[in-house]
């Protein structure tokens, strides 16, 4: 009869020491992508240039990237969806990241943070045993105290084992040698699965990187310029106060025409505030306002604070420039007449174009 009672407790710590490790599976992926992720976070705030800085940082390596590319649909996303086009662009930037570091970087934290976390579930058996023996208690108690100092690391609870019976387990060492066992097989499993294509995937979307890069550098004003759609480099979303920026671009890009005709405005809104003479038209129907006195216009036009500026940096008349037919086709509008590109601005190139980023943004 004693032995029939050891052997089933035996039987009864074996398997219920199975049972912790194959629900505490799922939790122990999950985790370890988490804890990287964030590893990987913090990491490529550092290393990647683009990603290391604010957000006008950021459109600075935006606009670099699509001159560099020079496709005109992704110049137009831009404009038209700046907040989509970032969010795309910091997802392609981490993309990047993780599948050029994977083999030397991510994946070895990601096989330190499964050992970590292998020896923390160890540890915590251990002590619930130890627990356990002082107390004189039962499984009961050996769970409860294994699973309290895990609460930090995994999601797992009593709860998950609700309805396994493990009432006549008495034997803890020997359960706690099931899980040694048992977590290793599973680790090993686990570790044997760490690729490129499974990393998102595995992750909860709300802990992947490109996310939380996306949390960190897109909760700000997407405020556009009534006049160009330059965006509102104010980093707090609803800020008080006007919304501003010091990268005005051509009018024209948003579509804009001289008066009563389908020739592009070639304005800068910068320069042509500093103007005492030239005006514009909030509506068609509307009288003429001085570009000075913009503020007159109302509505969207009183929120803005637009500073006189006659330096007009080479970038969007270089766009201009290279991009005259599609702009022409996308809006139906041409550059004649009062429309008619500079001279001037054809002379620039797009290093021209670069170099005017870096000393204005």
């Amino acid at each position: 009869i004693i032995f029939q009672k050891y052997c089933n407790g035996a039987t009864s710590a074996a398997i219920f020491g199975e049972i912790i490790c194959q629900k505490l599976k799922d939790p122990i992926e999950q985790s370890v992508y988490e804890k990287t992720a964030r590893d990987l976070t913090d990491e490529i705030r550092s290393n990647c240039e683009s990603l290391n800085g604010s957000r006008s940082n950021l459109e600075k390596h935006i606009l670099k990237t699509l001159a560099e590319e020079e496709d005109f649909d992704k110049y137009m996303n831009y404009i038209r969806n700046p907040r989509d086009h970032f969010k795309s662009f910091i997802r392609d930037e981490v993309s990047r990241y993780i599948t050029d570091q994977f083999s030397v970087n991510v994946l070895p934290k990601m096989e330190e943070n499964i050992k970590l976390l292998q020896q923390k579930i160890m540890k915590a058996a251990h002590e619930s045993t130890k627990h356990v023996q002082v107390k004189r208690g039962d499984a009961g108690l050996w769970l409860k105290s294994f699973t309290q100092q895990l609460s930090d690391v995994l999601i797992f609870s009593e709860k998950d084992l609700s309805g396994v019976k493990h009432d006549d387990v008495d034997d803890f060492n020997l359960l706690e040698d099931v899980i040694r066992q048992e977590l290793t097989d599973i680790m090993s499993d686990i570790s044997s699965r760490f690729n490129t294509k499974t990393f998102p995937v595995k992750l909860d979307f709300k802990f992947r990187p490109d996310e939380l890069l996306i949390d960190h550098l897109c909760q700000c004003c997407w405020v556009q310029c009534p006049f160009c759609k330059a965006i509102c480099t104010n980093t707090i979303e609803n800020h008080g106060g006007d919304h501003s920026v010091p990268f005005h671009r051509v009018t024209g890009l948003r579509g804009w025409c001289h008066y009563k005709t389908t020739h592009f405005s070639t304005q800068i809104c910068t320069s042509a505030v500093a103007s005492s003479i030239q005006s514009f038209c909030p509506n068609l129907s509307d009288k003429p306002v001085l570009w000075r006195d913009y503020r007159r216009a109302g509505g969207v036009y009183a929120d803005w604070s637009i500073t006189p500026d006659l330096s007009e940096p080479p970038y969007w008349k270089w766009f201009v420039c290279r991009f005259q037919k599609d702009l022409e086709k996308y809006y139906n509008n041409t550059f004649e007449g009062k429309g008619e590109i500079p001279d001037e601005w054809r002379t620039h190139s797009k290093q021209d174009a670069f170099d005017s980023l870096n000393k204005y943004i």
